[in-house]
């Protein structure tokens, strides 16, 4: 494991400055705890022990390499693990022990407890439903909006997010959209809630490097905890201070994004960090 994180200075929504401690325990503002979570599917253990804490109006990054348990961590934050999966060990939110509670009562939280980035934005949205509508559904759902207001609300978000002549475009179906578009309209119906938490996995892999940039920007104005789930360094090092990394379902190292990269002690971690230097030299100035 590595040392003490660095101080970054960086004030959250409830005044505090500092980065995350992943290992520290959650004072009585509350928090996202996340202990022992193991998640097992047809007697094959997916993720094992995954432990980490996010308290409010931090970031906490968790990488890894592909199939290392990143996504299924995102997934049983939010209580959507695949059918027949096993969830044991603990996710607290704010105080609320979420793990096996009835999924119509978890189901309540989402949104404004916790909302998600989903990295398959494809599967996320209603094909039968216009896009202006879901982003405007949370507005309604959480925050009461009427319907003209929600609509309007949502053609606001839908600019944040950098979406193309926004009026015209919320009008359309998924199918209709470009995949980069698609996955703006999630991050634009994940922050439209105001969650008090937030699971974005990997939610700039279709974006081209400028609309990249602009969200990473809006994910730095959220008040949101945020578990900010990448295979991407240099977004890791932009978005966050402190990391988890997971391999094979475990997390083998954390702590300070600049001591990860700069001297990782697992093998995982230098992998990482070998592949994302190796990608920099391919690719002049790191664009991709």
């Amino acid at each position: 494991m590595t040392g003490q994180d660095e101080q970054s200075g960086r004030t959250d929504r409830t005044g505090r400055t500092g980065t995350v401690d992943a290992t520290s325990t959650v004072d009585a503002t509350g928090g996202l705890e996340v202990r022992d979570l193991t998640v097992r599917i047809a007697g094959r253990t997916i993720l094992d022990r995954v432990t980490f804490t996010v308290p409010p109006g931090r970031r906490l990054g968790v990488i890894g390499a592909s199939g290392s348990g990143k996504s299924m961590t995102a997934l049983a934050l939010m209580g959507l693990e695949p059918a027949g999966a096993t969830v044991t060990g603990s996710v607290c939110l704010d105080g609320t022990e979420l793990v096996g509670m009835p999924d119509r009562e978890r189901a309540r939280h989402r949104g404004s407890g916790i909302g998600m980035v989903f990295q398959e934005p494809g599967t996320a949205l209603d094909p039968l439903r216009r896009v202006g509508a879901q982003i405007a559904e949370p507005l309604r759902l959480h925050h009461g909006l009427d319907r003209r207001t929600a609509a309007a609300r949502a053609v606001a978000l839908a600019t944040e997010v950098g979406l193309p002549d926004p009026s015209s475009l919320l009008r359309q179906y998924p199918h209709q959209l470009s995949g980069g578009q698609r996955q703006r309209v999630c991050i634009a119906m994940a922050v439209a809630g105001e969650p008090a938490y937030l699971v974005a996995d990997e939610p700039t892999t279709a974006l081209d490097v400028t609309t990249e940039a602009r969200i990473l920007d809006l994910f730095e104005r959220q008040a949101a905890g945020t578990v900010f789930v990448t295979h991407d360094l240099a977004v890791l090092a932009r978005i966050t201070d402190t990391a988890v990394v997971l391999d094979a379902g475990r997390v083998v190292e954390r702590g300070s994004v600049q001591q990860l990269l700069s001297a990782p002690s697992h093998p995982a971690t230098a992998a990482l960090v070998s592949a994302a230097r190796a990608t920099a030299r391919r690719t002049p100035g790191g664009d991709r």
